[in-house]
C-alpha cells in the first residue's frame, strides 16, 4: 500500500448559512423569534426595526386584506384618553388611578400585592402575631418551611426531628405541639399530613350539627367507600338514609383538599397567535397577525455609505441583514400557506365545532403545498391560530382516524367530542359505561373498541362510570 491521488466527481446536499438560518427561524415560536431577532439587532448595526404599521397588502405575502381591514389601516392613529393620561408628566408623585387622581394607597395596587403573597409569607405573618416562646416559634417556622405548595406536611415529624441540629435536642412531642399550633392557622387544613387529615381539620372547624357529625364520621372512617361511591354499604355502616348521606356528601364536596393552592404563584404564559382566521363573504380566510409580525429594514444611512465605499468591513453584515429580512418574510409566508391549507380542509370544524373535525396527517398538507413533511412539522409546532372558537396550535388540527361502517373515517378529536357530549347528557344516577358509549357510537356508524373509548375518556379527564354515579 502506498499513498496516491485520485479525482472523483460526486453530488451532495450542502446547507448554506442562509438555508440553515431559514430552517432555524421556521421552527421558532413567536416568543423565541423575538428573542432571536433582538440578538441580531444588537449585533448588526445595519439592521433596525421598521416602526411603520404593518400592512399585508404592502408585503409580499399572498393574502390580501379585506375591505374592513383596509379601512382600518387607512385611518390615522388616534390616542385614547387613557393613553393620553400617560403621555404627560404627572404634577405629583404616585400612580394615576381610574378616577384620574394620583394616590399611593390605590386599592388595585394593594390587590396585586395581596395576590402575590405566598403561603409561607401568609403563615409567617400569623406566626408573628402569636404570643409563643422563642423555641416554639422556631419550631413552627421550621414546619412552615417544610410545607409543600398545597399546604401539606409531606415529611414525617420523625424525619424532620432528625434533620434539625442535634445540639438543639428537639423532642418529638415538641414538634407535635408546634404542628398543633400550625394546624390552627388560616387557611384551615394547612399542616395536614394527608387529604383525610386535611378534610377532618376543616370539618372540626365548622359548627356542630347532625350533617357535620355525619360527614366527620364518613371522612374519619369510611372515606374509601365514599370515593368508591359504595353508598349502600356506607349507609349501612354509618346508619343514615339517602337524604342524610346526600347532605353530608355535599358538605364534604365543599371542602378544599388543597388549602395552600390559592397562594401558589401562577406561571402565566401568554400566547400571541401567528395567524388570524375570519369568515368573510362566506369564506374562511387566514391573515397574518400584525402583532406577531416583526418589521425589520436596512438602515438607509449605513446602506448609502456602503454603496460609496466598496470593500468595507460592513458588507458582510449588510448581506446578513438582507438574508434575515428575507428569511423572516419567507417564514411567515410558509406559515400562512400551511394555515390556509389547514383551514380549507377543516372548514367544517369552524362551522360546527369539534364533532366535525376530519382526520388529517402532515403528509396531506405537505403534498398539497409541495413541501417536505418535516417542514410542515416545523411550521405547525408552537405556532398558533386565533379563530372564533378560540386559539389553537396548528398541530391541533392533525390527528388519527377511526374507520366508519360506510367506509369513511372519523377523527379522534371528533370522537372525543362525541364522548364528551354523551357523558354530559347522561343520567347521573345511571351513567354510561365504556361499552354503552361504544354501542351508541356504533349506532352512528363509528366503530370504536371499548378500550379505545376508555383511553379517550381518560384523556378528557372524565372519571369511570363508578365514580360518575350520583346518589
Amino acid at each position: 500500500m502506498k499513498p496516491s491521488l485520485q479525482l472523483k466527481l460526486s453530488q451532495h446536499l450542502a446547507l448554506t448559512p442562509q438555508l440553515q438560518q431559514s430552517i432555524r427561524l421556521l421552527q421558532l415560536s413567536t416568543l423565541d423569534l423575538e428573542q432571536e431577532l433582538e440578538k441580531y439587532l444588537l449585533e448588526n448595526p445595519l439592521l433596525e426595526r421598521d416602526d411603520e404599521v404593518y400592512s399585508p397588502a404592502a408585503s409580499e405575502l399572498p393574502m390580501v386584506a379585506n375591505d374592513e381591514e383596509k379601512k382600518t389601516e387607512e385611518e390615522p392613529a388616534t390616542v385614547s384618553g387613557e393613553e393620553e393620561s400617560w403621555l404627560g408628566e404627572p404634577e405629583s408623585g404616585g400612580y394615576a388611578n381610574s378616577s384620574g387622581s394620583f394616590d399611593d394607597d390605590d386599592g388595585d395596587f394593594r390587590d396585586v400585592q395581596a395576590a402575590a403573597t405566598s403561603l409561607r409569607e401568609h403563615l409567617s405573618r400569623q406566626l408573628g402575631l402569636m404570643a409563643l416562646p422563642a423555641r416554639d416559634r422556631t419550631l413552627v417556622q421550621c414546619l412552615i418551611d417544610a410545607l409543600d405548595d398545597d399546604g401539606y406536611l409531606t415529611q414525617s415529624l420523625e424525619d424532620l426531628a432528625e434533620s434539625l441540629p442535634a445540639e438543639l435536642e428537639i423532642e418529638l412531642d415538641e414538634l407535635k405541639i408546634a404542628l398543633r399550633h400550625l394546624q390552627n392557622f388560616d387557611p384551615t387544613g394547612v399542616g395536614a399530613r394527608n387529604a383525610q387529615e386535611c378534610l377532618i381539620l376543616q370539618l372540626k372547624a365548622l359548627l356542630r350539627d347532625d350533617t357535620r357529625d355525619l360527614a366527620l364520621s364518613i371522612v374519619d372512617g369510611h372515606l374509601d367507600l365514599l370515593a368508591g361511591r359504595d353508598f349502600a354499604k356506607l349507609k349501612k355502616l354509618v346508619g343514615c338514609d339517602d337524604e342524610q348521606l346526600r347532605q353530608a356528601q355535599i358538605l364534604i364536596r365543599g371542602l378544599d383538599p388543597r388549602p395552600g393552592a390559592r397562594y401558589a404563584v401562577l406561571d402565566a404564559r401568554y400566547i400571541t397567535p401567528d395567524v388570524v382566521v375570519r369568515k368573510a363573504r362566506g369564506q374562511w380566510t387566514v391573515s397574518i397577525n400584525a402583532d406577531a409580525y416583526p418589521r425589520l429594514r436596512i438602515n438607509s444611512l449605513y446602506a448609502r455609505i456602503l454603496s460609496r465605499q466598496r470593500g468595507s468591513g460592513l458588507s458582510g453584515q449588510l448581506q446578513e441583514a438582507r438574508w434575515l429580512i428575507k428569511n423572516v418574510q419567507q417564514r411567515f409566508d410558509t406559515i400562512l400557506r400551511v394555515a390556509q391549507a389547514i383551514v380549507d380542509r377543516q372548514r367544517q370544524f369552524f362551522e360546527h365545532g369539534e364533532v366535525a373535525m376530519r382526520p388529517m396527517v402532515l403528509r396531506e398538507i405537505a403534498d398539497a403545498l409541495g413541501l417536505h413533511e418535516s417542514t410542515v412539522s416545523r411550521v405547525t409546532t408552537q405556532k398558533y391560530m386565533a379563530t372564533p372558537r378560540g386559539i389553537f396550535e396548528l398541530k391541533y388540527f392533525f390527528g388519527s382516524h377511526v374507520a366508519t361502517e360506510v367506509g369513511g373515517a372519523c377523527s379522534a378529536t371528533a370522537i372525543r367530542a362525541l364522548i364528551k357530549q354523551l357523558v354530559g347528557a347522561e343520567n347521573a344516577k345511571k351513567p354510561l359505561s365504556d361499552s354503552q358509549i361504544a354501542d351508541l357510537l356504533g349506532q352512528q356508524g363509528i366503530v370504536v373498541a371499548r378500550r379505545t373509548i376508555a383511553k379517550y375518556r381518560e384523556s378528557l379527564g372524565i372519571p369511570p362510570v363508578k365514580l360518575r354515579k350520583a346518589l
